[in-house]
C-alpha cells in the first residue's frame, strides 16, 4: 500500500478531515489530496508531524498494514479458551486445502513419533511446558519454511 493510501486510511479511521490535518500540518487541503491520491508525496518533516498528529509512529505510517494491525489486535484479545474452541486445521485449511487432505495420504505416525521426540527433547533440555515446546518447534518450522520459500526465489 502507497504512503498516499495508508495516510488516507488512517486519517479517516481516527475521523479526521483532510482540512483538518491540513491545518495541523500547515498545508492546503489540496496537497493532503495530492499525497492522498499519490501524485505527490509529503516531505520527512511533513510525514513527521503527521504521524505526530495521528498518533501513529512513522513506522507505521510508511509500513502501515490494516489488515495485519487488525489481525493482531484480535489474536491479543483472543483468552485461551477460546483459542482452544477453534479447529485450527478446518480454519487454515480454508486458505491451504492440503491440511484437510493429508491424513489420508500421509504416513503421520511416522512424523509423529519424530515430532513427539523433539518436543521431549525442548521439554527436558529447556524445561519447556507443552504448549512451549510445540510452540518453540513451529517457530523453528515456520522459520524452516521462509527459508525454503526465499531459497526458491
Amino acid at each position: 500500500m502507497s504512503l498516499g493510501k495508508k495516510l488516507s486510511l488512517i486519517r479517516k479511521k481516527k475521523g479526521i478531515s483532510q482540512e483538518e490535518l491540513a491545518s495541523k500540518l500547515n498545508v492546503s487541503r489540496q496537497t493532503i489530496s495530492k499525497w492522498e491520491n499519490d501524485e505527490t508525496i509529503p516531505n520527512i518533516y511533513e510525514v513527521s508531524a503527521a504521524s505526530k498528529f495521528l498518533n501513529v509512529t512513522i513506522e507505521e505510517l510508511l509500513n502501515y498494514e490494516e489488515e495485519i494491525k487488525s489481525i493482531e489486535e484480535s489474536i491479543s484479545r483472543t483468552d485461551e479458551a477460546t483459542i482452544a474452541k477453534v479447529d485450527w486445521t478446518k480454519v487454515w485449511g480454508k486458505r491451504y486445502p492440503v491440511l484437510l487432505e493429508y491424513e489420508e495420504i500421509v504416513d503421520s505416525l511416522k512424523y509423529k513419533e519424530t515430532l513427539d521426540y523433539l518436543i521431549k527433547d525442548l521439554k527436558n533440555n529447556y524445561h519447556y511446558n507443552n504448549r512451549d515446546a510445540f510452540l518453540v518447534l513451529k517457530d523453528i518450522l515456520g522459520k524452516l519454511y521462509k527459508e525454503y520459500t526465499e531459497f526458491k526465489k
